[in-house]
């Protein structure tokens, strides 16, 4: 029996006393009704409930009788006026935008639509409402009961922590110490041969592509393709059931919340936080002629932005564009956010398009009411927060402009390593220019201080707020960054328009990775193989890029398979290819072997070195009782940089040195060769003590024998475009 008693400002739908406690947020709404079903089926019966209110726009209602598993959705009446954005439609049952879990598919067809459509589901205009029942085509939320404790998380310090960007599926397709049954789920990743692999390469914290219950475009539906990245959100509160086993889905919706719980406490117990990639700047409801499924149904003017005309005003380049600046949508998405830090228990978040959740009634602002809520909230001021710190709305760049507790994807940082060591590269190899000139690698090298340490913000922000990458999902992997100067995404089928043309690349002379597999061809073997030479260019290029992450202040986030070279045949918009293009592939030959072996030796000097990576910037004074300076930098000759060598284009071989006192560690020293000429480099003077060579990104193998020492002044040897590392006893003077 229905009857007023539930609590209006605890929204969704929640087990309670006897019975359910019901609360929906639709204030332009004249009537909501709570429909419950008898099962899953299509065609279950469907019993109503009139909601009491609004109370603050707010409907509510306590419902008894209702248990755990229910089947439910909401319908909302109110006006059709499209003009005004108002798209009300009580024969469409809306997804409750808090179900923390959901059952069903939907179907794209005339019913999901609150308009009516042409045979083709292109809209009639004017828009007409369409009294078609959209129940049994379309998704309905459940109700869930008592969940397990998730065990806590390891709080791993901002200076410790290593990203390693994943998709859920994609990372264990393939995997073969994975069963078959749960390879691609989150069972998977929490598998032993998954946490194995994760733990021996010294990554901290896995960072999942969207795992909310997404829905694939019509467009690439037509085409046969579907959107495999998952940023078109169905659901901000309940888990993707596609990435559960194939058991969890049979046993229900609350199952495959349980396995995704599961993963979470599985990876805490080895010491590895999960971190969501969440899309709080659009949902999959698209343009205001898409389907309407959930908020669209229940208030499409609260919702969403809307011109004055009722139009969707599209920042994301999806359709549509959350309105963050409305209080409930806010509400909304920190529910949300509170919800899976608190009750599910992850350790993070990164923001996709991050802009739009700091935009008021249009434009970005540092102050907005969402930073400072994120910064006092008891749940979420502890956690990992990253920002994509752009969006395509007016002024949507604003990389540096984020606020603590915020840090973001640094996109100066991927685009001027990549500048240095791939594009100038490429450049010099055509005999055109060299470049920009040292100090911006160098800024980027000491954490972005330019960009992060100062300004007009609230509070300076420390390194780690730059996440350091030089590639991600969106874009070419390391093995194709340097293996084509060109994208390749006919696979896409849109003509190989999409993606973005300006990746920086370098195929080093010959375009793909046809002779990628075969264990005939090694780097550095068989000199007077051009495949052989091609490869070597190739690796020494990526462990350029590696070892600069590693070496530099700030976070490091690195793509899942970069640490093998993994290719996506050239394509840099994969997002809508669910199969062996994106699907890890770990069958590695010799040369992916010993590369991944680079690469875990590179994080895991920065695990053992914190002069790897500094938590507060570096000013060249001298911290209380050193005899050097925190950083200082060297010519090729061994002199300290002068103000022409660091604004000259041509200066492209110098060295940084880093004290190692601050730390109780060994002092730094990086020996750079940004030219494609081999160069003799006279050894910083320092503390006049022995450097003893730790890492050569020229050889790619496994070192056989100790590494050589040399003397402050020594001429070292170092190939073209490579890095040599070197650590010095930092208790001489």
């Amino acid at each position: 029996m229905h009857d007023g008693t539930a609590d209006p400002s605890r929204l969704g739908v929640h087990l309670q006393g006897n019975g359910v406690d019901i609360a929906v947020v639709a204030p332009n709404a004249s009537a909501v009704e709570i429909c419950f079903f008898t099962s899953a089926e299509p065609t279950a019966h469907e019993t109503r409930y009139r909601l009491l209110g609004p109370v603050d726009g707010i409907w509510h209602g306590h419902v008894s009788g209702v248990l755990a598993g229910t089947y439910y959705g909401i319908r909302t009446w109110g006006p059709w006026d499209p003009e005004r954005g108002h798209l009300f439609n009580p024969y469409k049952l809306a997804l409750d935008p808090y179900a923390r879990a959901i059952s069903g598919n939907v179907q794209l067809c005339s019913q999901t639509y609150a308009h009516k459509t042409d045979d083709q589901l292109y809209p009639l205009y004017p828009l007409e409402l369409d009294p078609t029942n959209s129940a049994p085509y379309t998704v309905r939320g459940v109700v869930t009961g008592k969940e397990f404790e998730v065990a806590p998380g390891p709080a791993i310090p901002w200076e410790n922590t290593v990203i390693y960007e994943a998709h859920v599926k994609g990372l264990t397709k393939q995997l073969r110490g994975v069963p078959e049954e749960l390879r691609g789920t989150y069972a998977g990743l929490a598998h032993p041969a998954t946490i194995a692999y994760l733990k021996d390469l010294g990554v901290t914290a896995v960072e999942l592509l969207p795992v909310h219950a997404k829905l694939s475009e019509a467009f690439l539906n037509e085409r046969g393709l579907s959107n495999y990245w998952g940023y078109s959100t169905l659901s901000y509160f309940a888990p993707e059931p596609s990435y559960a086993t194939k058991d969890a889905r049979a046993l229900g919706p609350m199952a495959v919340l349980d396995e995704f719980r599961g993963m979470v406490s599985i990876l805490h117990q080895n010491g590895i936080e999960l971190l969501l990639d969440v899309v709080y700047n659009h949902t999959c409801e698209g343009s205001g002629d898409g389907q309407a499924l959930s908020w669209r149904a229940l208030d499409n003017a609260m919702y969403y932005r809307l011109d004055s005309q009722g139009a969707s005003i599209d920042y994301s380049g999806c359709g549509n564009t959350l309105d963050t600046g409305h209080p409930r949508v806010i509400q909304m998405i920190l529910d949300s956010l509170r919800y899976w830090a608190g009750d599910v228990g992850v350790d993070g978040f990164r923001f996709d398009l991050g802009v739009t959740c700091g935009r008021g009634e249009e434009h970005f602002t540092r102050f907005h009411p969402f930073f400072q809520a994120c910064l006092d909230d008891p749940v979420l001021r502890n956690k990992k927060m990253i920002a994509e710190p752009w969006d395509m709305g007016p002024d949507g760049w604003r990389t540096s402009d984020f606020p603590l507790p915020f840090s973001t994807w640094n996109d100066r940082y991927r685009d001027s390593v990549r500048g240095f060591w791939i594009a100038d590269g490429r450049a010099q190899s055509r005999g055109e220019s060299r470049g920009a000139p040292p100090y911006e690698l160098a800024s980027r090298l000491s954490g972005s201080q330019d960009m992060y340490g100062a300004g007009n913000i609230p509070a300076v922000r420390p390194p780690r707020c730059s996440i350091n990458f030089v590639t991600a999902h969106d874009g070419f992997t390391m093995g194709d960054l340097v293996s084509y100067d060109h994208k390749h995404n006919e696979e896409n089928l849109e003509n190989n328009r999409d993606g973005s043309p300006n990746n920086l690349s370098w195929n080093h002379g010959s375009e793909g990775r046809a002779f990628q597999l075969s264990n005939e061809i090694e780097p550095g073997t068989d000199g007077d193989s051009p495949l052989a030479e091609l490869l070597t260019a190739r690796v020494r290029s990526a462990l350029n890029l590696f070892t600069t992450i590693m070496i530099s202040a700030g976070t490091p986030m690195i793509l899942a398979g970069d640490e093998f070279a993994r290719t996506q045949g050239g394509n840099n918009n994969a997002y809508c290819q669910d199969n062996e293009t994106t699907w890890l592939n770990w069958d590695l030959v010799d040369w992916q072997k010993d590369f991944y072996v680079a690469v875990r030796k590179l994080i895991t000097l920065r695990r053992e070195h914190p002069v790897f990576r500094p938590a507060n910037y570096l000013s060249g004074q001298r911290y209380p009782g050193d005899t050097i300076p925190d950083l200082s930098w060297y010519n090729q000759v061994g002199l300290l940089m002068g103000d022409r060598a660091w604004h000259d284009p041509a200066s492209r071989v110098f060295q940084m040195l880093r004290s190692g006192r601050p730390y109780g560690d060994q002092d730094l020293l990086a020996v750079f060769n940004g030219t494609l000429d081999p160069k003799h480099v006279r050894l910083a003077p320092g503390r006049g003590t022995a450097y003893q060579e730790i890492w050569d990104s020229a050889v790619s193998e496994p070192e056989a024998e100790a590494p050589p020492f040399n003397l402050a002044g020594d001429d070292i040897f170092l190939e073209p475009l490579s890095i040599k590392l070197f650590l010095a006893d930092s208790s001489g003077d």
